[in-house]
């Protein structure tokens, strides 16, 4: 398994899907690069914060999508 976006709140099936969110990317640089291109969508999409895993391995997060202030 590889890495991978976690978002919260947790979006159906189908939500997921159409926002890219089942997608599984082979290294860490290629998820980033994924979640730099599509933020504003998933932010767009409902998603409030987004968790980065490799496997079950937590990488890094909850990461919020939108700015502080």
């Amino acid at each position: 398994m590889g890495y991978y976006w976690a978002a919260m709140p947790e979006p159906t099936q189908e939500a997921a899907a159409d926002l890219g969110l089942d997608v599984e990317f082979d290294d860490q640089a290629e998820a980033e690069a994924w979640l730099s291109a599509s933020y504003a969508e998933l932010a767009e999409g409902g998603v409030h914060t987004v968790t980065l895993y490799e496997s079950d391995r937590l990488v890094y997060g909850p990461m919020s999508l939108h700015p502080a202030g």
